[in-house]
């Protein structure tokens, strides 16, 4: 399956790699964290580290995701949201169970 985004969430994260000067995508995972045991990581990725996939954008804007976190993470769907004042990226994963309260963490 993989992972996918939107064409919002890829012109968001082009724009914010265009102000940063470099990198070539983003970086998802997962780690243990918040009441429902597990959250979601995302940061710029430089480079490719070795045993990630990577799955492009059409617009250039690459995913990179280590093999632990794809397990958890394969078929979501990234979207970047702007409701009222807030903005934010939103995670659409078929693979979760359930949610804490606050939206933070997910359990599989």
């Amino acid at each position: 399956m993989g992972i996918t985004m939107t064409d919002v969430a890829a012109a968001h994260i082009k724009k914010q790699l265009a102000r940063r000067g470099k990198g070539q995508g983003i970086r998802l995972g997962v780690k243990t964290s918040g009441c429902s045991g597990m959250a979601y990581v995302l940061e710029f990725a430089d480079e490719e580290l070795d045993g990630d996939s990577v799955f492009d954008h059409d617009n250039g804007v690459k995913i990179f995701i280590d093999p632990k976190s794809l397990v958890y993470m394969d078929g979501t769907e990234l979207d970047f949201v702007k409701e009222g004042l807030n903005e934010g990226f939103q995670f659409s994963n078929p693979n979760v169970a359930s949610e804490c309260g606050c939206g933070e963490s997910f359990n599989v």
